[in-house]
């Protein structure tokens, strides 16, 4: 066995490239992120023990939206430091201008899961949220207890 140390990066492919573009050199700064690579098809943004990418998508994709509910990805989650970065990150989306779905609110999927969902230009469906010390690790819960085994991605 061994132990993975976290999400080394994500890609996302994206339609609107520019637009994505303009998004993510915002956001991801203002989340501690740094741009490490800015070419005419990728930007790579490093920090946190992570990294977020955005790649063009080929020709024939141009103006798709992202859908959750296709095979492959269904959202992806930044986790905060506190619940007050939660609010702030929810902030600065809101003067970006962008469509948060949801939030922030706390649900019971684990102990103080604070969050808010939002969405990129193309649709592609963003999570941060902040969870008390080692959320569903705390204590001996068994596999599958908790409000996770009846996660409802849409509640």
């Amino acid at each position: 066995m061994i132990e993975i140390n976290g999400a080394a990066h994500v890609i996302l492919t994206v339609s609107q490239f520019e637009a994505s573009r303009t998004f993510y050199c915002e956001l991801l700064p203002f989340l501690g992120l740094k741009k490490v690579v800015d070419s005419d098809d990728f930007v790579y943004h490093v920090g946190g023990r992570t990294a977020v990418g955005i790649r063009r998508c080929a020709e024939e994709f141009e103006g798709e939206r992202f859908d959750p509910n296709r095979v492959g990805l269904h959202h992806v989650c930044l986790r905060a430091r506190s619940r007050e970065d939660v609010d702030k990150a929810a902030e600065k989306l809101r003067q970006m201008g962008a469509y948060i779905d949801r939030g922030p609110i706390e649900r019971e999927w684990a102990g103080g899961y604070y969050f808010f969902v939002f969405e990129d230009p193309d649709g592609i469906r963003l999570e941060i949220n902040h969870v008390l010390g080692k959320g569903l690790l705390a204590g001996d819960q068994p596999e599958n207890s908790g409000g996770v085994a009846n996660f409802d991605p849409n509640a």
